[in-house]
């Protein structure tokens, strides 16, 4: 049994990890960051720095302000680069590039920042600890990843962490890869009322009122991600309806305003300006960030840099790029963004987040009590106002204090229980080829076939399904499955897996259906002929699908975490 857990909450834009002594998981701390470059947080922002070899420098602040420094010509610096798994084909060769459009491998650069947040937290548990050294099997690792990925990208963050040094292959039980939305239900489920910001729980837990049902709208940086959960006997959590979600996060805010510093300026001397002084634009963003999620809804006023003033204006009027009545305007060494300007900047994903909700919300099988605002961008007055205007009538709006932990300190608490999670709905239609007795009526005479003996008629890759998308399956149960020979002296049988998003599918070639794992059983002891079986579990409710398949003759067994990357 390890000592600690540690959860690392990789985010889009900021990331960060709380930790426990395993035995007392009430006890959950985080460091804070950025304190030796005059700032003090309980994230660091998502961002690292390579040398012009491809050695890691740093990451975080102190990879921000060491390219800030110079040097941007030959370091490589990637900024945000989460979101290069969010919809894509992913595969273990990918590329992405840096700031300066040169690329690396992508498994490189998250394996790399993870070794790092690895190395500090071990040295932070050992400063806990009166410095005794611990090394990463000390500990369980949970990885947090946002439940609308799809299974390729959650994969390939759970091979990131192997290369980056969390878990070894042999131990990689020790990982356990968390749902950013489940997370911050396990977490915010146990908090009493005056944990939350906003309305009261009058003074009821909810996961002491079995049956109750909430949304958890989980609002990073990148994506925003939805679960619907309802609580059972015990605490445990039940998932209601299939991760949800876009990529409409507060990082849609920041966007929004640099395009309108671009238009001010113009193109051509924002663009030189931004190439040139990395740092002053990095700076005003940062500062942006920080006062769009002020306690206050109020005009924001973004301190102008030295350089934008000078050498790229030159002799120009700052002041008259500013045009009246466009909302931002020139305020004595400032930049101000009117409020009403802001709002604009929130409409495109305000409108988004709230449109999901109310996906959610009509289904008739959903009454749902609470919608919980967790995450970074959820700490934001105008998206936390606009949720209340549109759903306070109907259910409670409630934001725990410090939301951009609720997802890490989750999960701290899911890797210590990982069975509070009872069952989730499964994303895909999932199922392996098979052979069955051939039926022209049914079948495509193209797949007919006939076994070595010539006794046996049957046809090939039919899709045999397990598991149906939207299917609510438990997650600490695996299904089993029995399947015979097709030849007597047959001495391995071979399982390809699939999925689809379809509900059924006849055969495995269908368009949509992606091969997704294979492994063969062998079996070697064949003199029961055609009367052998392989018996398959199957563990659909895990946040990886597992399967074990065992020769019931020669009890031989294969496991298989199945591979959703493309080759």
């Amino acid at each position: 049994m390890t000592t600690f857990v540690v959860a690392i909450d990789f985010g889009t834009a900021y990331s960060g990890y709380c930790f426990c002594v395993r035995s007392n998981p009430s006890a959950i701390r985080a460091p804070h960051w950025g304190e030796g470059e005059g700032v003090k947080s309980l994230k660091t922002p998502t961002c690292i720095l390579f040398d012009e070899h491809g050695a890691f420098i740093d990451f975080g602040y102190e990879a921000l302000m060491t390219y800030k420094r110079g040097g941007q010509s030959k370091l490589s610096f990637f900024n945000h680069f989460k979101m290069q798994l969010y919809n894509k084909n992913i595969n273990r060769d990918m590329m992405i590039n840096d700031t300066g459009g040169r690329p690396m491998g992508a498994m490189k650069v998250f394996s790399e920042s993870i070794r790092y947040l690895k190395v500090h937290a071990l040295d932070m548990l050992s400063a806990h600890a009166d410095g005794i050294i611990f090394s990463a099997s000390d500990v369980t690792w949970v990885l947090t990843v946002p439940a609308i990925w799809n299974p390729a990208a959650k994969q390939f963050m759970r091979e990131a962490a192997i290369q980056g040094g969390l878990v070894t292959e042999t131990d990689s039980s020790k990982l356990i890869i968390a749902l950013e939305p489940e997370a911050a239900s396990v977490w915010c489920k146990q908090l009493p009322s005056d944990g939350f910001i906003s309305e009261g729980l009058d003074n009821e837990i909810l996961e002491q009122k079995p049956g109750t049902q909430y949304i958890v709208v989980d609002c990073g940086g990148g994506t925003v991600d939805i679960t619907v959960h309802q609580v059972l006997e015990g605490g445990l959590l039940k998932e209601l309806h299939r991760a949800s979600g876009n990529d409409m996060g507060g990082g849609t805010v920041d966007f929004k305003f640099k395009n309108v510093l671009r238009d001010t300026f113009g193109h051509d001397l924002w663009d030189k300006y931004e190439k040139q002084n990395p740092t002053e634009v990095q700076r005003m963003m940062f500062d942006f960030t920080t006062f769009k999620c002020a306690k206050k809804m109020r005009d924001v006023y973004i301190p102008c840099h030295y350089n934008l003033t000078t050498s790229t204006l030159k002799n120009l009027n700052i002041g008259s790029f500013f045009k009246d009545g466009q909302g931002v305007s020139w305020s004595d060494g400032s930049i101000k963004v009117s409020l009403s300007k802001l709002k604009e900047f929130f409409k495109e994903s305000v409108e988004k987040i709230v449109q999901d909700i109310q996906a959610i919300l009509h289904k008739p099988e959903i009454h749902i009590d609470h919608i919980l605002l967790v995450g970074g961008y959820a700490s934001c007055k105008i998206l936390q106002n606009e949720v209340k205007e549109q759903f306070g009538h109907q259910c409670r709006i409630l934001c725990p204090v410090d939301a951009q932990l609720a997802v890490a300190k989750g999960a701290v608490l899911y890797g210590v229980n990982p069975k509070i999670v009872a069952s989730r709905v499964s994303a895909l239609t999932y199922g392996i080829a098979k052979g069955v007795t051939f039926d022209p009526a049914i079948h495509r005479v193209e797949k007919r076939r006939e076994n070595k003996a010539k006794y046996y008629v049957y046809c090939d890759d039919v899709f045999h399904k397990f598991v149906q998308n939207g299917q609510s399956v438990l997650c600490d149960k695996a299904e089993e499955y029995m399947f015979g020979t097709i030849d007597y002296d047959q001495t391995a049988m071979n399982f390809r897996f699939f999925s689809t998003e379809e509900p059924d599918s006849m055969y495995v070639d269908e368009p949509g259906m992606k091969k997704i794992g294979q492994f063969v059983v062998n079996m070697p002891d064949i003199r029961e002929g055609g009367n052998r079986k392989v018996k398959l579990e199957v563990s659909f409710g895990l946040t990886e699908i597992q399967a074990t398949a065992t020769d019931m003759t020669s009890n031989e067994q294969e496991s298989v975490r199945l591979d959703f990357m493309t080759q």
